[in-house]
């Protein structure tokens, strides 16, 4: 039997056996040579090593528009400083005056070193990260050998973050031994720590999946390593999360009439609840929790909305009832939307927005707590999240209803697929800014579309004088070439179209990401089965990491599966 149908465990017991290496850590620093210089002022400095590598963080990131933002470099100065020889400090007092241009250089060439090495040399490399991955990337999760997701710590380096993130800058400090939880079972071979060190616990937990764990400096976030996506824990874990989503749309219809009715609730707290859950329903908002002062990016969800975050429009572009949205969501990534809403909605958020600073909460009486306890009550298993997942499945199973065409060839079915996947992307507000490659790629694309309508006018000439010869000649040779010159011309048409397709898809896809929501939101069974119904290979649509992610849900889905 499959390996996600086996035997149930115990609740909350995740597994009976876990056997593993430990993480890998990232190398120790390698000094610069000598002829390598740091200036301070103008004049060559010779850095203590701790320093020096904290130098060559900020060195390596001098083409990167971070090392421009001044909220970065005061971030890296300051632990950069605290970091140094009391003499380097009496030294080094400003950012202006350092100069790591040549530091800069030796990267960048040891980087273009890397990338002329002989196939051979860069073989050699891939068999050494083999024997790494081997011996570190596995574990033995209840008698099965399962692939490890992120087996290696992060290397230090300076933290980016994502927008305009406070802390962007800071030193990211390397991981030791002494820093990591080890989680392991009792009877197996307790991983050993790298010589001279030891690890910070061993624990034997088996409620929970991750192998190893620790606190990083920044944020003091707790990091794991997990199992891959394609393991079996992880496997069992996703199917689960889109059973409860198909759960939602038996009871969706009654939690949307409660939500309506809730908006003429006499109890304010109600009434704000239920706008909530609607904006949550209707435009895939993330609930949004509490967070600390200062500490990280002002961003904000649904229950964390102020009343400067949206404008109320009676009537705007022929609508009527228009929220317009605009805030910092998770990662920093702009919300901006214009939506008419129902009227009691509108109604009651010029209600909320009553006598209150552009600073005030706009649902002052909700917290993500009370909204999910509420959510919860509704249904087993539902939150805010669960309402993405399903309204993300739901509107792909839709529009893949409305849009594929089963006369088209696989080209124009998966334009149609993808044109599907862009409608989650664009309701769960998956953006990317434009690769810095795509004017480029672009070009090349639209080379290869004129040099292709080139072939076609030059094929269409052909036929022509091969029709031509066969009305004077009548005889079988002639009829050949006739046909051959045909589906030549067929042949290059299909290329063309092809091609075009591939522009149209490029273009509308600039400023989108797909993959986000491809891997996160979207039962994989609707485009499996999609797959299987139109004949379009499941390849085209999932890479073999996906495929690898969701073999439990390859296995088990024929054309029929209906979310």
């Amino acid at each position: 039997c499959p390996r996600w149908e086996e035997e149930k465990m115990a609740d909350g017991v995740k597994w009976k056996q876990l056997e593993h290496r430990g993480p890998y850590f990232a190398p120790l620093y390698e000094p610069l040579p000598d002829d390598v210089q740091f200036y301070y002022d103008g004049k060559p400095l010779k850095l203590s090593l701790a320093t020096e590598e904290i130098a060559t963080f900020y060195a390596k990131m001098l083409d990167h528009e971070y090392t421009t933002k001044e909220i970065f470099q005061n971030n890296f100065f300051n632990d950069w400083r605290k970091e140094m020889t009391p003499q380097e400090q009496k030294i080094i007092k400003h950012l202006d005056k350092c100069d790591f241009r040549e530091i800069h250089k030796y990267f960048v060439d040891k980087n273009e070193a890397r990338k002329a090495l002989s196939k051979e040399e860069k073989q050699k490399l891939k068999e050494e990260a083999d024997k790494i991955q081997e011996e570190y990337g596995y574990c033995i999760l209840d008698g099965h050998r399962e692939k490890i997701g992120n087996f290696k710590t992060e290397p230090p380096g300076l933290f980016r973050g994502r927008g305009d993130h406070p802390k962007m800058g800071m030193l990211k400090k390397r991981i030791m031994p002494e820093d990591v939880v080890i989680n392991c079972s009792k009877d197996s071979k307790i991983p050993e720590p790298p010589a001279g060190h030891k690890w910070k616990e061993v624990r034997f937990d088996n409620t929970v999946t991750w192998l190893a764990s620790w606190t990083e400096n920044i944020q003091n976030s707790l990091k794991y390593i997990m199992l891959n996506p394609s393991s079996k824990l992880k496997g069992e874990k996703d199917w689960q999360k889109y059973e409860v989503a198909r759960k939602l749309k038996d009871v969706v219809h009654k939690i949307r009439a409660q939500y309506q009715a809730d908006w003429k609730s006499k109890e304010m707290k109600k009434r704000q609840r239920a706008v909530a859950l609607y904006f949550i329903d209707k435009l895939a908002l993330r609930a949004g929790n509490e967070k600390e002062e200062g500490e990280t990016a002002d961003t904000v969800g649904c229950c964390s909305l102020r009343v400067e975050h949206i404008k109320l429009h009676p009537k705007l572009d022929g609508q009527e009832h228009v929220v317009e949205f605009d805030f910092l969501g998770k990662d920093s990534i702009r919300y901006y939307n214009k939506v008419s809403v129902e009227k009691p909605v509108f109604k009651n958020l010029q209600l909320f927005m009553k006598n209150k600073d552009p600073g005030d909460d706009l649902f002052d009486r909700l917290t993500t707590v009370i909204l999910n306890k509420h959510l919860q009550n509704l249904m087993n298993g539902l939150t805010a999240k669960v309402f993405r997942t399903y309204n993300a499945s739901i509107t792909l199973q839709e529009q893949l209803k409305a849009l594929t065409n089963p006369e088209d060839n696989v080209a124009g079915k998966l334009l149609s697929y993808n044109r599907a996947n862009r409608a989650v992307a664009i309701l769960c507000n998956h953006q990317r800014s434009t690769p810095k490659t795509f004017e480029k790629s672009m070009q090349n694309l639209q080379s290869k579309i004129d040099a292709k309508k080139q072939q076609l006018e030059k094929a269409q000439q052909e036929l022509k004088k091969a029709e031509d010869e066969f009305e004077d000649a009548k005889d079988a040779k002639a009829e050949a070439n006739v046909q051959k010159k045909k589906k030549l011309l067929e042949r290059l048409k299909e290329q063309l179209a092809k091609l075009n397709v591939q522009a149209t898809d490029k273009e509308e896809n600039k400023q989108i990401a797909l993959g986000t929501s491809k891997l996160n939101y979207l039962d994989p069974r609707i485009s499996i089965a999609w797959c299987k119904k139109f004949g379009v290979p499941i390849e085209k649509i999932y890479n073999k990491t996906q495929r690898e992610k969701f073999a439990w849900a390859i296995d088990m889905t024929d054309e029929d599966f209906e979310f």
